[in-house]
């Protein structure tokens, strides 16, 4: 009895655990649909036309260095100022954009040593734009910064590591009338745009569901331990437990799916992770017993499933591993009512099968099969940069892609392909997530960063 005494206040005890949190959630909630704004709403704001982009970076390693050299390579634009901690990163990057700039990247000042040197660069150089590649946890203080002095900012993924921090990107953005993009490249990939276009088209009917995922075998970046990715990296993977990685493969169904552009929004999410046994066990097996990767407590589960539900009552199922011996994927699958179009490889199927490949649904068109679906359906802004892309490179081109439609944008004056609440309701995965597995797998509501301003919001376009 008194086991079975125990066993029903453990479940009433957890119970109300439970309606408390939820009730807490609810109102974390409704502040966020009431808190006012001090400025202007951004979902599609258009910013002054720029004749010359001046830009600065912050961040030439791994990605910065690319961007560097890309941007620099883009007609219209000036590189006129990088920071980083290291002065080779500098030296390396400054050399690219002269050798690429015709002429247009002469004068470029770098600033380096500490870690306050990137905040001397924006007050002395006074950018446009701001283009920050950095360690996660610097992306929103840099950001935020960047607005205030009077430059748009385009960050590398997560926009943000916390919901507060989200909140305070999109109040700056909003009462500095500045862009702040969060530079998610995989929706400038070639099968993402033509998916997004057949979306559009209604080729597979009203949207159901979505799956989504990074699923990219990353344990070689703990060789980077001085600096580098995996210098800093690592410790996220050890002390947090949730999807750290999400908006490669949500940031495309996303947009196919219109949320937070007029048509659906986020609602709730829940997450489960898998044990944590793989970091460790690279560890041991590849560093002495005393080094410091072999003293962290690796917390973060290999591999984290998360779902949420939208406010049409829509499904997507997000993935996350950086950890098991599997090949790469990102699923990027799309149901609707007519059929499906997945990812890796890429193949579709359409309710009476796709003409001049398949016969029926049952069977999947892929390879060669899909060339005329190719043809018919090719998004028209990869027919216009796609082979320029493919040769500037970057992730196959969607590097370069993204960076032109950004500098196109603010030279003509028009609204980006991507806004700031994309970027922080994509992003809002990864500690609603960290929340909903500590909590057993409690439903998180996402906050409406929009303050209800999505159902006035245009759906993407489909330029030209």
């Amino acid at each position: 009895m008194k086991n079975l005494n125990r066993r029903k206040f453990l479940k009433k005890s957890s119970l109300s655990a439970a309606s408390m949190y939820m009730a807490s959630n609810l109102a974390c909630s409704q502040e966020s649909e009431n808190r006012p704004s001090e400025g202007t709403y951004m979902g599609d704001f258009a910013a002054p036309k720029l004749d010359t982009v001046r830009i600065a970076i912050i961040g030439v390693g791994a990605r910065g260095s690319g961007h560097a050299k890309q941007l620099a390579a883009i007609e219209g634009t000036e590189i006129v100022a990088i920071s980083d901690l290291y002065e080779d990163l500098i030296d390396r990057s400054v050399e690219a954009c002269k050798k690429v700039g015709g002429g247009r990247h002469q004068n470029i000042q770098r600033f380096f040593g500490n870690e306050a040197e990137w905040k001397k660069m924006l007050k002395t150089t006074t950018p446009d734009v701001v283009f920050i590649a950095t360690n996660w946890k610097n992306h929103a203080p840099m950001a935020v910064e960047a607005m205030n002095q009077g430059a748009h900012a385009f960050v590398e993924v997560p926009i943000a590591v916390s919901l507060p921090e989200m909140w305070e990107i999109i109040d700056t953005s909003e009462k500095t009338k500045k862009h702040c993009m969060m530079m998610e490249n995989v929706n400038y990939g070639r099968e993402e745009l033509l998916y997004l276009n057949l979306c559009r088209q209604g080729v597979i009917g009203e949207v159901l569901h979505a799956e989504a995922a990074y699923i990219h075998e990353l344990r070689f970046q703990m060789e980077e331990q001085e600096r580098g990715t995996g210098s800093w990296r690592t410790q996220h993977y050890a002390n947090r437990n949730g999807n750290l990685y999400p908006t490669h493969g949500l940031g495309p169904v996303a947009q196919y799916m219109n949320l937070g552009r007029g048509e659906d929004q986020f609602s709730t999410l829940v997450s489960f992770s898998s044990p944590a046994k793989g970091r460790a066990l690279y560890a041991e097996k590849n560093y002495p017993k005393d080094h410091k990767w072999n003293a962290l407590d690796f917390k973060g589960g290999d591999l984290n499933t998360s779902i949420i539900k939208t406010h049409l009552g829509r499904t997507i199922m997000i993935q996350w591993d950086e950890t098991s011996p599997r090949p790469y994927t990102r699923h990027n699958l799309i149901q609707g009512t007519k059929g499906i179009l997945a990812g890796f490889p890429t193949r579709v199927a359409f309710e009476g099968g796709v003409p001049g490949a398949t016969d029926s649904h049952h069977r999947w068109a892929e390879g060669e099969q899909l060339d005329a679906l190719y043809e018919q359906y090719e998004h028209p802004m990869y027919k216009r940069l796609g082979a320029l892309s493919k040769k500037m490179g970057g992730h196959g081109g969607m590097d370069f892609m993204m960076l032109y439609r950004i500098v196109e944008c603010l030279k003509k004056g028009q609204p980006l392909d991507q806004n700031v609440y994309e970027g922080c309701l994509w992003s809002a995965v990864t500690p609603l997530s960290e929340s909903s597995v500590a909590q057993g797998g409690m439903p998180q509501k996402f906050p409406d960063f929009t303050r209800g301003y999505w159902e006035q919001t245009q759906p993407l376009t489909i330029v030209s």
